[in-house]
């Protein structure tokens, strides 16, 4: 294998990362590979697989995974029913701790859906087969449909 001579770019760059050890770069740094270092996704595939499903915008684009993001780009993530709006302030190529992770972009995101409005959908237990027509009345009673449908019909 060949040996990289001293003072090469890139063995000085690699050097300054692990002399701070955050793993914070000074160059561009791929979109799917800091989604999941600031910890958007739990995963580096799920990153991947998000902006290839086009659930991944850069300053309003839809991007690929090896698209580089830059400080100051505005990177917006679908998943998980909810949309993240964040600002990059720091560039990240290794996954980070939680703290660290917070200060390296500004969430403009909007607050999620309370818990108490997620679950008043009506879940049904699993295994309990199709509702019965009392079942129904009384989920759309809970839900406040049974009015509109008495006036529309």
């Amino acid at each position: 294998m060949r040996e990289v001579p001293p003072g090469h770019p890139s063995k000085v760059e690699g050097m300054a990362e692990q002399a701070n050890g955050t793993g914070t770069s000074t160059g561009p740094v791929r979109v799917d590979s800091w989604i999941w270092s600031v910890r958007l996704t739990k995963t580096r595939s799920q990153a991947g697989t998000a902006c290839r499903a086009g659930h991944v915008q850069v300053n309003g684009e839809r991007v690929k995974a090896a698209h580089q993001v830059k400080v100051g780009d505005e990177v917006r993530l679908r998943m998980d029913g909810r949309e993240r709006i964040v600002k990059v302030v720091t560039l990240l190529r290794k996954r980070v701790g939680a703290p660290v992770a917070v200060e390296a972009y500004i969430d403009n995101s909007p607050p999620p859906p309370a818990r108490a409005d997620v679950l008043a959908a009506g879940v049904r237990d699993r295994g309990l087969g199709r509702p019965t027509k009392r079942d129904r009345r009384e989920m759309e009673r809970l839900r406040g449909l049974a009015e509109s449908r008495r006036t529309a019909g």
